[in-house]
């Protein structure tokens, strides 16, 4: 990444005199370092969701019934319904942990793909300017892999099938959301937000605590920005 310390001498370090001199970090020491901060964040993120029970017993990213069905949801127990609802928590949150470990190949092509300018925006950025970049570059190609994923895991639930019947009516007329007309596309959106999620969480503890990360670059770089 040619140039990419002069650049975030004048961005970053002309209003940080008492941190680390940016002089003494090299061009391949930041773009390592700050490659680092993004392969970990997003190899935590997603072994921490991809295992059993990282969606479901997790309160943060645990999927629940789609709104619309919230709303049915005692009546549905009170007629006896209650493990149906259930069945389908369960299945929805598995079908997310068993997209999730897709996201993986999908990350570390974008940290690949990164230009300067999406380096310096990082470094320069927000406490999730790392995990806002994800986002953009990886969001359509990961829901283009989660979805076939979800709709195993989900294809042979009955009341799934019975909800996408029934919301794909009511999306028509505006009663549904369309993030919401069916049980696929709802998963995989929140499967989605999980990722980034979790990935948010990641970077704002890598940027708070540079010198508690593994990696001594890490260290370098985020000590240097903070």
């Amino acid at each position: 990444m040619r140039h990419l310390v002069t650049a975030l001498s004048f961005a970053i370090f002309s209003t940080h005199a008492a941190a680390l001199d940016l002089g003494s970090i090299s061009n391949a020491d930041a773009s390592q370092g700050l490659k680092q901060a993004l392969m970990q964040g997003a190899e935590r993120a997603v072994t921490q969701l991809g295992q059993a029970g990282g969606f479901l017993d997790n309160p943060e990213v645990r999927i629940p019934l789609p709104e619309s069905m919230q709303k049915a949801e005692k009546a549905m127990r009170m007629f006896g319904m209650g493990k149906q609802a259930d069945e389908l928590v369960l299945k929805m949150n598995q079908a997310a942990e068993a997209a999730v470990p897709e996201a993986k190949a999908l990350l570390v092509n974008s940290v690949k793909q990164m230009s300067v300018q999406d380096a310096k925006d990082i470094l320069t950025g927000g406490q999730d300017s790392a995990t806002q970049y994800f986002r953009r570059t990886t969001s359509a190609s990961m829901a283009e892999k989660f979805l076939p994923i979800v709709k195993n895991a989900t294809q042979n639930v009955e009341l799934a099938q019975q909800y996408n019947k029934f919301a794909e009516m009511g999306s028509k007329y505006g009663l549904v959301g369309k993030d919401q007309a069916n049980i696929e596309q709802y998963v995989t959106q929140k499967a989605l937000d999980g990722v980034y999620r979790m990935m948010a969480e990641e970077e704002k503890a890598i940027r708070q605590d540079p010198m508690g990360q593994a990696s001594n670059l890490l260290k370098k770089v985020f000590s240097a920005v903070k």
